[in-house]
């Protein structure tokens, strides 16, 4: 195990072959973009699955993840929910403004501190902003939590890579590929979607 990691933060099991955390301010800054990635990662993998999950079993009709995007151009744009009333976005531009403007704020006080809260940890802020319910109250709690975040933000942050692969390899989401698994195991699976039919040059005409 490397003398720098002492297991002192929250994930930390003494994993670090090439050396990238052995430098303070090199582990810090990567530190600060695993655990921001792990939470967009979550919140995407369940972004992903929501509208083909609502598709497929609650007879919805949302796009699946990947064209989800491409929405906005077209001339009825993006119905959040399905409900023209709740959020109608046909401009991309008012939604990259309203991102920014919701983001910097978000940022802002996550990293400054705010008018809930000055001096805040700028990974984990909590306050009544960030942790209404008072989940973090208890030390032990709080140290479970993180670790349990981490570890669930790794997951997530490998489940995106899979649904970008099985995008491009299926054409399908998530959902569709699990069922068609589910259905015939030994003929969709990665091995055949990847290697046995996307990847066998074609025979020669």
């Amino acid at each position: 195990v490397p003398s720098y990691l002492t297991g002192e933060f929250p994930g930390d099991y003494g994993w670090d072959t090439m050396g990238l955390s052995s430098d303070p301010t090199t582990f810090e800054r990567m530190r600060t973009a695993e655990l921001m990635h792990s939470r967009w990662a979550m919140l995407g993998t369940v972004g992903c699955l929501y509208p083909e999950i609502m598709t497929r079993y609650a007879g919805a009709d949302y796009p699946v993840w990947f064209k989800a995007g491409a929405q906005i151009f077209a001339d009825e744009g993006i119905n959040y929910g399905g409900n023209p009333n709740l959020i109608h976005a046909k401009s991309a531009i008012a939604v990259l403004a309203t991102q920014v403007f919701l983001m910097s704020f978000s940022e802002a006080y996550r990293i400054r501190g705010g008018p809930l809260g000055e001096g805040l940890d700028s990974l984990h802020p909590g306050g009544p902003l960030v942790d209404p319910l008072g989940l973090a109250d208890d030390p032990e709690d709080f140290a479970e939590l993180k670790v349990k975040e981490i570890k669930n933000g790794r997951l997530a942050m490998f489940s995106m890579l899979g649904y970008y692969v099985q995008a491009i390899v299926t054409g399908k989401g998530p959902v569709e590929n699990w069922a068609d698994h589910i259905a015939d195991p030994y003929g969709a699976n990665g091995l055949t979607n990847l290697i046995a039919t996307k990847f066998v040059p074609s025979a020669p005409l």
